[in-house]
């Protein structure tokens, strides 16, 4: 009997001296590595996906409160996968399988349909692309609104990044965000609020140190392409990565991975999600993606080691 992997097939994909690998499971990230070095604490071939490493966040990343919300008449009634806190979490999408579209030395191309269901009853056609090349690792997303009625959405992705050192505390850590959401202890949203002079203003750079973020981050700071830009830099081993997101990710979400399971992991590396909705939008309604039927959405983020 032939072993299958948790995650499914396996795409791997090189340009270089870089490696990365997508498993058919949810179009997750596993690995992505230069010179033999990860630059992403993912998962083993033989390990099921665990605290969203890697995984795309669709059609809402983070917490939707209750797994309850109605749009337009329609009503979601999404199942609890974070049941301590009465959450759905980080959309439907992770668990899919995504089928191959095309592949290259240097690129893969994966889509899933989304058909309604309780969770979601809408249908969407979704489509990941990513590509190696000199400027890094190169994400674009696509969503089509394959239903009769207009759809929303939110759209993220969840991969956490290494630099080499043992824990974040090295980590000079620059996100220029201006604001950031306050929560309650479900980490549903309250409110926001002005980051200037705070624990989590990271807005000029500094050392992470023992600060724990679980944090969203708004009013992000971007060039005139509409770039914004997360920059990582190891003051230990001198290893640095950059994590960009395009106009349409308003939200980025950063978590030093203080809960995540089993304990050794923890603190061992940093998540930055691109989210183009804060949590719980799919009842708050703030900031979805609303498409016309047959209509067609794209974005893109990426990862530039250094």
């Amino acid at each position: 009997m032939t072993d299958v992997s948790p995650s499914g097939e396996q795409h791997s994909i090189g340009h270089g001296r870089q490696h990365a690998v997508i498993t058919e499971v949810g179009a997750t990230l596993r690995s992505y590595a230069v010179d033999g070095a990860a630059v992403i604490d993912g998962f083993g071939l033989t390990d099921m996906c665990s605290s969203g490493r890697g995984q795309v966040l669709a059609p809402w990343p983070n917490r939707l409160g209750d797994g309850r919300y109605s749009i337009d008449g329609r009503s979601g009634r999404a199942a609890w996968d974070e049941p301590e806190k009465s959450n759905a979490i980080h959309g439907l999408v992770r668990w899919l399988p995504w089928q191959l579209r095309s592949r290259a030395q240097n690129v893969v191309v994966l889509g899933c349909t989304l058909f309604a269901q309780p969770g979601y009853p809408w249908q969407l056609e979704l489509v990941v692309e990513y590509r190696l090349g000199r400027e890094g690792l190169v994400v674009t997303a696509g969503v089509t609104n394959a239903d009769e009625v207009p759809a929303p959405f939110g759209f993220g992705f969840h991969p956490y990044l290494t630099l080499g050192s043992p824990t974040v505390d090295a980590v000079r850590l620059t996100l220029p965000g201006e604001r950031c959401l306050t929560t309650d202890q479900r980490g549903l949203p309250t409110g926001d609020t002005i980051v200037a002079g705070s624990e989590l203003d990271f807005t000029s750079g500094r050392r992470i140190g023992s600060t724990q973020l679980d944090t969203a981050f708004t009013a992000l700071w971007r060039d005139d392409r509409g770039i914004a830009r997360v920059v990582l830099d190891d003051t230990e081993t001198g290893r640095g990565a950059t994590v960009w997101m395009d106009e349409h990710f308003g939200y980025v979400m950063a978590y030093t991975a203080d809960t995540v399971e089993p304990a050794g992991r923890r603190r061992q590396s940093i998540a930055v999600e691109p989210m183009t909705c804060p949590p719980d939008a799919l009842r708050s309604g703030i900031d979805l993606v609303r498409l016309e039927p047959g209509a067609s959405w794209r974005a893109a983020w990426g990862i530039a080691p250094r």
